[in-house]
């Protein structure tokens, strides 16, 4: 049998009737653009994150994008990102003519390493960006108190962490100035198609991000700023007005397979324990570590990926896949060595974090859905490994 990487249909099967009696209503309605569904949506995601205002985007870009523009990001503003993350952290720095300014990140959780980011701090910095990568948060204590030290705008990437708490309880995305969040289809809440979401517990910044995703119109047609076209479908606020009453328990049993994983390589002697980096010949894999594990909170990691590293990942990758067994790269090419980064000049040797990551890390299926035989199936491939 073939266990995909993600197997959508499995979670729509489950919640069809409810999903298509959604979307008939929509089309029932006709009223395709904002509206009830998406009103609906952000009030009900104003309290499940625990934020003052939510605000329903076109994707999570441009989440990121609307974001900026609202703190007033100008060409030549430094915005400090992880030098591993998707594409989309630095992209849209880049968007507004602003320097994306890379930071290497932590070996065990993959999120920016808040010691490095005083170094990389200058006169023309204005933001910093951490990334909650994989459905972990980064050290918002630390972010904070460096962003408060030289007055800087915090702006959480939360697109693959929608319910993540950090170790104080608060949820990603309601901690920093704004927080943005995706709606793709491979997320935790995922979409019927591209959809995002801000999050701002500030009147003003909340104000200014509706105006913008209106063409920076208020009233129609009467334009204060120069924004664009951001909305949400209201289809797809349909679809994630169902999904959100499940994201808790869809999380819990992503937790409850990575504990399974985890179990399965230790006990096949591929791994020694989580977050320990042993690659000899017994102890081949570095697991992924929730770092905030203990922390009280049910939701200390929600495994948008389970990312393991293994100094031959390639071979991994081709064995899994030859034998069924869906696997991704997240992410191959650091931010830094991208082509389009090649002006910024940045330093090779600064980023030796990011780098074997992106070297050495493999995704494996987590999703809700996997059953029991495509579990076996994982042992036994393990067990051959051996």
């Amino acid at each position: 049998m073939e266990v995909p990487l993600l197997d959508l249909k499995a979670q729509y099967k489950s919640i069809k009737n409810e999903i298509d009696e959604a979307v008939f209503r929509v089309i029932e309605s006709q009223h395709f653009i904002l509206g009830p569904e998406v009103e609906q949506l952000e009030t009900s995601l104003c309290q499940y994150l625990g934020c003052k205002h939510a605000i329903g985007v076109s994707s999570g870009t441009d989440a990121l994008l609307v974001a900026l523009m609202a703190l007033d990001i100008q060409p030549g503003d430094e915005v400090i990102v992880p030098d591993y993350s998707f594409f989309a952290t630095a992209g849209v720095v880049a968007r507004l003519h602003a320097v994306p300014v890379f930071v290497d990140i932590d070996p065990v959780t993959f999120n920016i390493d808040s010691a490095k980011i005083r170094s990389k701090i200058t006169k023309k910095t204005k933001a910093i960006m951490p990334v909650h990568l994989f459905g972990q948060s980064a050290a918002m204590t630390e972010v904070m108190a460096i962003a408060k030290e030289f007055n800087l705008k915090v702006v959480e990437d939360a697109a693959q962490a929608i319910g993540t708490q950090y170790k104080d309880g608060r949820k990603v995305g309601t901690i920093g100035d704004i927080g943005c969040f995706s709606f793709f289809p491979s997320k935790n809440l995922g979409a019927f198609g591209d959809a995002g979401l801000v999050t701002t517990n500030d009147d003003i910044l909340a104000e200014k991000l509706q105006i913008l995703r209106v063409h920076g119109a208020k009233p129609k047609y009467y334009h204060k700023y120069i924004g664009g076209n951001f909305r949400i479908d209201a289809l797809q606020a349909a679809v994630l007005n169902v999904k959100l009453k499940y994201l808790d328990q869809w999380s819990a049993k992503r937790r409850e397979n990575a504990t399974l994983f985890t179990k399965l390589f230790i006990e096949a002697g591929l791994a020694e324990e989580e977050g320990k980096m042993a690659f000899d010949k017994k102890n081949k894999v570095l697991l992924p570590k929730a770092v905030y594990k203990n922390s009280g909170h049910p939701n200390h990691h929600i495994y948008n990926q389970y990312v393991i590293r293994i100094e031959k990942r390639d071979e991994l990758k081709k064995h899994l896949l030859e034998n069924g067994v869906g696997c991704e790269v997240y992410y191959p090419v650091p931010l830094h060595k991208q082509e389009c980064f090649e002006y910024l000049r940045a330093e090779q040797n600064e980023f030796a974090n990011s780098n074997s990551a992106a070297s050495q890390s493999l995704a494996l299926p987590i999703y809700p859905e996997l059953c029991k035989e495509s579990v076996e199936k994982l042992r036994n491939i393990l067990q051959g490994l051996c």
